[in-house]
């Protein structure tokens, strides 16, 4: 252990953290009323019992009324959250974790109609993409009161006795004033370099006055915009320098890039398919050139990376912080010596953009992140061992026969494919999303370990379940595409998964067809697209793709939009005919009366999926509750007990897309909501 640089002490200031690895600031939007309250302080508290030496609390806690939170962010305009984050803090203290929170004002990244509805404020009047958000240019009052709200927002913080706090400065109101893209003031505090930092050093200056020289304070900036016309890395360095010499900063996290766009923010917080720690090398540049303690996070998702990190002297702390959503106890398992154990992190940012569009974090495959208050991290046993039959090797049928494993069950699995993964098979063929393989890879590794039975290519009728005496049998099929939605002509078109497969070869016109909005769509979409076909892609909807969400959609639009692509929103596919060698495809609109035909030589439809539920409606009459889920129990995390037919001698249960069409992220929390009371 003492020779892993990761398991270091590192000294920051008066503060010594027990070793090297954090969670970087981010805010999970888990809090209540604004505040911190106990499911947030859960999440926080779980990694901290596991061995993080800083938990980071809160992206972007809002410093004044007329930075309105943009995703349930923290209030820290209100005195009340003094004894939450106390409360926070010393439940993370006492785990041996330190404990920080970054402080913001959004500025323009935030909206006019949230809150308070005070109009959004910033350095310009121009609008930020993201957010759509036309700003008041700051007056000088303004300013001073923002200064003024930022050192009340400290002082707060350190009344709840946290170990520090990190200014943000990526997108945000400070750096907004000192980029020249987004300042159109007049000095002193506009037009040169050093005018456009003088709010930055006049914000930590205030703070610094007001916490005294004992807390920690750091800043997590932009080092480098990637824009046009914006701040260079030249500048992010000099004005680093200069936070050095001035004295004001204890710490820097650094930031690559901008974040009003959604390619913008994707490039900042990179996804599956893209490259790891692909600004480590510019992070380590700036430490060797200021000589402050530097943090970084941007695609760190596995230990051997973060090793390097430290090991290379680029870091002295390197920030795991989607990692840790994957699996909290990153730190305990490096100990322990177990990192083949870790969760991994696959990069499918299911928990940025449900932020992003206004929902609570939850990581695609550990359910239990964010719910740490009704589900577990760690399986305990049963008090009885029970004989527990699975049907279906897809995510949801391996994270149920996984906890049932730990529970201490004796489980039997049938599989009809020769192999375990189901539609994430489908999914992984696409070298960009190859990552979510692991979903699956892990859980086969800690079904084998537990002791599970795997019967692959084999059709699990009724006898062949029968025959394995069970007490409980959960159904897990999934589901097959649907290409019922067509009123005329099914018989002429394909469905997605049959490009995905590559049992359908791509025609050269071809007509893609989404009524789900999800990835398997957008994935048939590049292979076809690939193949150099003139592809149209029309959906019913009046957005593009609504489930695959923000930063998932930007590595599609780029490969889409380099290829001969059309989008069309807001028209239904009516039918679909023959015309001589081709076909026609008659679209509609739910708007109104509007008609188009559309020569083509495929189509492809994408409906979502039909449950292959015939195995459940089959074990149905002979089950102890005839299928039948107690949802008040599910709910509060009790055992499932109903018994409406006594003589039968097993309960039975369906999950994931057998139930209905829906995601990995649903699949699996059904999985380990029921399998854990079993």
């Amino acid at each position: 252990m003492q020779h892993d640089p990761l398991l270091r002490p590192f000294a920051l200031r008066h503060l010594t953290l027990r070793n090297r690895i954090i969670t970087t600031s981010h805010e999970p939007a888990y809090a209540e009323d604004g505040m911190p309250k106990a499911r947030y302080r859960a999440y926080h508290v779980e990694r901290a019992r596991a061995g993080v030496a800083l938990t980071m609390t809160a992206g972007s806690a809002s410093v004044s009324r007329d930075s309105p939170p943009a995703f349930n962010n923290i209030l820290l305009y209100k005195d009340e959250v003094v004894p939450w984050l106390r409360d926070l803090a010393e439940s993370c203290h006492a785990h041996g974790a330190a404990v920080m929170i970054q402080i913001t004002h959004l500025g323009r990244r935030t909206r006019w109609d949230k809150g308070d509805w005070l109009p959004s404020i910033s350095a310009s009047t121009r609008k930020e993409t993201a957010h759509r958000a036309f700003a008041k240019k700051a007056e000088d009052w303004d300013i001073a009161r923002i200064i003024r709200d930022y050192a009340d927002a400290a002082e707060r913080v350190r009344a709840a006795g946290l170990d520090g706090i990190e200014v943000e400065a990526y997108g945000h109101l400070v750096d907004q004033f000192w980029s020249p893209l987004t300042n159109d003031l007049d000095a002193p505090w506009g037009g040169s370099a050093e005018n456009r930092q003088q709010f930055a050093f006049a914000v930590l200056r205030a703070i610094r006055d007001r916490v005294g020289p004992d807390f920690i304070v750091g800043i997590r900036f932009t080092a480098d915009e990637r824009l046009p016309g914006g701040l260079t890395a030249a500048d992010g360095l000099t004005f680093a320098q200069r936070l050095r010499d001035l004295g004001l900063v204890d710490f820097l996290n650094v930031i690559r890039g901008h974040i009003d766009t959604d390619a913008g923010l994707t490039d900042v917080i990179p996804i599956q398919g893209m490259r790891n720690a692909p600004f480590l090398d510019f992070a380590g540049h700036i430490r060797a050139e200021t000589g402050l303690p530097t943090l970084h996070a941007a695609k760190i998702p596995d230990v051997a990376t973060a090793r390097h990190a430290i090991a290379s002297g680029k870091l002295d702390l390197v920030g795991m912080t989607r990692a840790h959503m994957a699996d909290p106890h990153i730190v305990a398992r490096i100990v322990a010596g177990q990192e083949d154990e870790i969760r991994p992190c696959v990069g499918a940012n299911y928990c940025l953009d449900r932020i992003y569009q206004g929902e609570a974090a939850h990581c695609i495959h550990n359910p239990a992140t964010g719910r740490e208050l009704t589900m577990p991290h760690v399986i305990s046993r049963a008090d009885r061992p029970r004989r527990v039959t699975i049907v279906g090797a897809g995510p949801a049928g391996l994270e149920a026969a996984r906890v049932c494993a730990e529970r201490g069950h004796a489980v039997t699995l049938f599989e009809a494919a020769p192999q375990a993964g189901g539609q994430i098979l489908l999914t992984a063929r696409s070298e960009r999303r190859r990552e979510m393989i692991s979903i699956v890879d892990w859980r086969m590794r800690q079904c084998e370990r537990h002791g599970v039975s795997f019967c692959f290519s084999c059709w699990a009728d009724r006898d062949a379940v029968l025959d394995t005496a069970p007490d409980v049998v959960i159904v897990a099929t999934g589901g097959f595409p649907d290409t019922s939605g067509l009123p005329a002509g099914q018989d002429l078109v394909s469905s997605a998964w049959d490009i995905l497969s590559g049992d359908v070869a791509a025609g050269r016109n071809v007509l893609l067809y989404d009524d789900a909005g999800d990835h398997a769509a957008l994935q048939a979409a590049e292979a076809i697209a690939a193949t150099g076909a003139h592809l149209t892609i029309v959906t019913p909807d009046r957005t593009f793709a609504p489930e695959v969400m923000g930063m998932n959609l930007v590595p599609y639009l780029r490969a889409l939009q380099a290829r001969d692509v059309t989008f069309t929103v807001t028209y239904r596919l009516l039918s679909v005919a023959r015309d001589g060698n081709g076909l026609v495809a008659m679209l509609g609109s739910d708007y109104g009366g509007a008609r188009r035909d559309l020569a083509v030589d495929q189509v492809v439809v994408n409906y979502g999926t039909i449950p292959m539920d015939d195995l459940y409606f089959e074990l149905r009459p002979l089950s102890r509750n005839g299928g039948e889920v107690d949802y008040d129990a599910l709910i509060a995390g009790r055992p499932q007990t109903i018994s409406s037919n006594d003589a039968a001698s097993f309960s039975l249960f369906r999950i994931g897309d057998a139930v209905s069409s829906r995601n990995v992220h649903a699949a699996i929390y059904d999985a380990l909501r029921l399998a854990k009371d079993l």
